[in-house]
């Protein structure tokens, strides 16, 4: 008889939990064709930025605050922060909560999600439409590797490889961006991890962390809404 040990089951549950995320990104994410890709800040139109930066989401359970990292991840903190400073954020809705068998993530950011015509059963099926071309904006996955200044783009790499491990890791607290099963199909959508998802690493771009308000962050449940995000000043 096989006998599973504590660290068996909780292995066994967290890639239940993930296989969860990818399948349902990739049934509500529009994949595309990752040839049309502009990768990096020097071939791509969003505003990258390469600072940090605090961000404020005020939503239903109270106040939680995100520091941005853009010397890690320039444009997807650019592309986040320009998301911000439009209002995509404002009034959508935490549309997945994972917190059973294991704390897992919670997600949000659907630009659609604010439209109260948007039937809950959509909601994680949106991404942002660009008013200036009318048609929807991807980023690449982005992040650095510890052995290399160079921004890898594009690419999943294996966080088993020491030599390839993020900088910037799925900790309790990370905010990174959804995607489909397409690397370079992250747009708007965004999750919080509830602790640290190392399976995660290399596979979906983080770009900052909560620095307060992670208790706020344990207390949201589906359905609850993000009224307004804004960059704070320092």
């Amino acid at each position: 008889m096989l006998r599973l040990t504590n660290k068996s089951v909780k292995l066994s549950s967290r890639l239940s939990s993930f296989f969860f995320l990818g399948v349902l990104f990739i049934l509500t994410g529009c994949v595309r064709d990752p040839r049309g890709a502009e990768l990096g800040c020097q071939s791509s139109r969003i505003p990258c930025f390469s600072e940090t930066a605090n961000v404020s989401l005020e939503t239903s359970k109270g106040a939680i605050v995100v520091k941005l990292d853009g010397a890690n991840a320039p444009l997807t903190a650019g592309n986040f922060l320009d998301l911000v400073g439009k209002g995509v954020y404002n009034q959508t809705i935490f549309h997945r909560v994972v917190k059973s068998p294991l704390p897992f993530v919670v997600q949000g950011g659907d630009p659609n999600s604010s439209d109260p015509k948007t039937p809950a059963s959509a909601y994680g099926s949106g991404q942002y439409i660009d008013s200036a071309t009318g048609a929807a904006r991807y980023i690449p996955l982005e992040f650095r590797v510890k052995s290399s200044k160079i921004l890898s783009y594009g690419k999943e790499v294996a966080s088993l490889n020491p030599s390839l491990q993020p900088v910037l890791t799925h900790d309790r607290g990370a905010v990174a961006m959804a995607r489909s099963s397409d690397p370079n199909s992250a747009s708007a959508q965004f999750y919080i991890a509830l602790e640290a998802l190392p399976e995660l690493d290399g596979r979906y771009a983080v770009f900052g962390r909560v620095v307060r308000g992670m208790d706020v962050v344990d207390q949201l449940e589906q359905g609850d809404k993000l009224i307004r995000a804004t960059m704070l000043k320092n």
